[in-house]
C-alpha cells in the first residue's frame, strides 16, 4: 500500500539545451534591436522591455514551480497521515466502552 511517487530528474543535456535556447533567443533579440533602424531611445526602450519581459517570465516560472511544490508537500503529509491511521488501526481489537 506504500506508493512512492517517481521523482523526475532532468538530464544535463536538457539543461544545456534550455540554457542554449535562452541564450540564442536573447542574443537574437538583442542583435535585432541593435540593428533596428530607429532612434537610440526607441532601441533603449525595446531593450528594457525585453529585459522586463525576461525577468517577468522567470518570476512566473518560479511562482508556478513553488505552487506545484506546495501541492506535492501537502499530498505527502496527507499520505503520511493516512498511512499512520492504517498502521494504528486493528480491526480485531475489541472495542472498549467509553465511560
Amino acid at each position: 500500500m506504500n506508493e512512492t511517487s517517481v521523482k523526475q530528474q532532468n538530464t544535463g543535456a536538457y539543461y544545456g539545451q534550455a540554457i542554449a535556447s535562452f541564450g540564442i533567443a536573447l542574443g537574437a533579440v538583442a542583435i535585432g534591436i541593435w540593428n533596428l533602424e530607429a532612434d537610440a531611445w526607441v532601441r533603449a526602450f525595446l531593450g528594457i522591455a525585453v529585459l522586463y519581459l525576461t525577468t517577468s517570465a522567470f518570476t512566473l516560472a518560479k511562482v508556478i514551480r513553488d505552487r506545484q511544490e506546495v501541492g506535492q508537500i501537502v499530498s505527502r503529509v496527507d499520505q503520511a497521515r493516512m498511512e499512520k491511521i492504517m498502521v494504528d488501526y486493528d480491526p480485531f481489537q475489541p472495542k472498549t466502552p467509553k465511560a
